[in-house]
């Protein structure tokens, strides 16, 4: 009995797709979506069925593509038609609201925005944000502990889930659904999935962290010339605001023109005078007094020659007009051809002379013909989309050493937020030590001998 055979008779013809159904099934890769290749697609109902399709491939020794919201930054959703796909969009089910333990309990296919919407609804806050909320997922999000946009205050999805369940790769279901946030009773099981990109096993379920809800929000456009008064106007609104300054995020100036431009839906809050521009966000307890405090804090900054100029948000409408400008990515990627994305980490204090430097260096290629580069500063991840003329494995690698290459040796990082996935494997040097990687091979084989789940995926073995 083949393993399409047996899945569909453990869970029935209806959570398995094959044939022509399989074949309207797509991955999503950047400006452009593929037919999914694989033996079949599984879609679960429940933890068990999980661990009922994990007991089945473990024991034929199948390899397992895992799939969520299919944002599919790095490869970790790609196939080779020898897999069993195992998608989680009908585990979308929210559980529970605790408003006393400020928890949320879901399963992995719900979508982060519906996550958003239920907290609001009782007038709390899941803090976690980012521009795909409305098709990621939460396995997704927790397998790749995604970052966002207010990192700064709240941490990384790590910071933000209480408990977890999840399927190991020969079907053994290991679940803590704890809502507490202390527990020292020995190793903390749930951080072995947290990032692991679903090597190590299917998330299946997690309690969440939720916090209270803002009863104010303001943000702020703000021009500068000089990456150093980037990093002192950060600490400068950061103790000002006193620990309610929730997001800073920082945009080369040819990255602002684009994303302002004509091609686009938003007009610039500012001029095009200025080398960086930063957009601030604090989510506070007094709409009047936290406004009152803004402007105080950027008369001072400008005053002091930190910045240059500025303009406000304080109502819902300039607050979605400043963040749309943020946050719409697809107005860069569809201005360029060939487009290249990477995701970094380094110091906050070189960002400005190490990016710069980079960039420099790109567009001394002549095959290259747009930079642009935004990011959150306050945690030190920067964002690159680069565009070329051609899509040769060379000029690629080419890219990736020029960016990757400088890492090492600064403490930084090939993966800020995006994970590694298939197409940054290769560079994982640049930030891991050998010692590292090797410690994370011994916990891969130890939990998967068969290398089953997402193979190929972070390393090979």
């Amino acid at each position: 009995m083949t393993i399409v055979s047996s899945l569909i008779e453990k869970l029935g013809a209806h959570k398995i797709k094959v044939g022509e159904a399989l074949k309207e099934r797509y991955i999503h890769i950047w400006k452009m979506d593929q037919p999914l290749s694989a033996l079949c697609a599984v879609l679960p109902e429940s933890t068990e069925d999980v661990s009922q399709i994990l007991k089945l491939c473990h024991k034929a020794k199948q390899p397992i593509v895992i799939h969520g919201g299919l944002t599919n930054l790095v490869g970790n959703t790609e196939t080779n038609g020898n897999e069993v796909v195992v998608s989680l969009e009908k585990m979308n089910k929210i559980l529970e609201v605790d408003v006393d333990s400020r928890t949320l309990t879901a399963e992995a296919g719900v979508i982060l925005e519906n996550v958003q919407t239920e907290a609001k609804n009782n007038n709390l806050l899941f803090p976690l944000n980012f521009g795909a909320k409305g098709s990621a997922q939460l396995g997704g999000i927790i397998s790749n502990n995604a970052g966002g946009l207010r990192v700064l205050r709240y941490g990384m999805t790590r910071n933000l889930v209480l408990g977890l369940e999840a399927v190991l790769p020969d079907g053994t279901i290991i679940s803590s659904m704890k809502k507490i946030i202390k527990d020292n009773s020995g190793y903390d099981l749930k951080q072995l999935f947290i990032g692991a990109e679903g090597t190590l096993g299917i998330v299946t379920k997690a309690v969440l962290k939720l916090v209270e809800a803002p009863k104010s929000r303001l943000s702020a456009f703000v021009g500068l010339n000089d990456y150093n008064n980037v990093v002192a106007f950060l600490k400068f609104m950061d103790a000002g605001f006193a620990g309610i300054l929730s997001g800073y995020e920082l945009i080369w100036k040819n990255t602002y023109e684009v994303m302002t431009s004509s091609g686009s839906p938003s007009k610039p809050p500012l001029p095009y005078n200025y080398e960086y521009y930063v957009l601030v966000e604090i989510l506070g307890s007094d709409q009047i007094k936290d406004l009152e405090k803004l402007e105080t804090l950027l008369e001072v900054a400008f005053n002091e020659h930190i910045i240059l100029d500025a303009a406000i948000a304080s109502n819902a409408s300039d607050l979605n007009w400043f963040w749309t400008i943020r946050e719409d990515v697809h107005v860069l990627t569809s201005s360029t051809k060939n487009d290249q994305h990477f995701d970094i980490s380094l110091p906050i204090p070189l960002i400005g002379e190490v990016i710069n430097g980079i960039r420099e260096e790109l567009m001394a290629i002549i095959d290259i013909d747009k930079v642009f580069s935004f990011g959150h500063v306050a945690d030190g991840n920067i964002h690159f989309i680069i565009g070329k003329h051609h899509q040769s494995d060379e000029l690629i690698h080419q890219i990736n050493e020029v960016i990757y290459s400088k890492l090492k040796a600064i403490g930084g990082s090939i993966s800020a937020e995006h994970g590694v996935g298939v197409h940054k494997k290769g560079y994982l040097h640049y930030c891991r030590s050998e010692s590292e990687m090797a410690l994370m091979k011994i916990l891969k084989k130890s939990l998967d001998p068969h290398l089953l789940l997402n193979r190929g995926k972070i390393f090979d073995i």
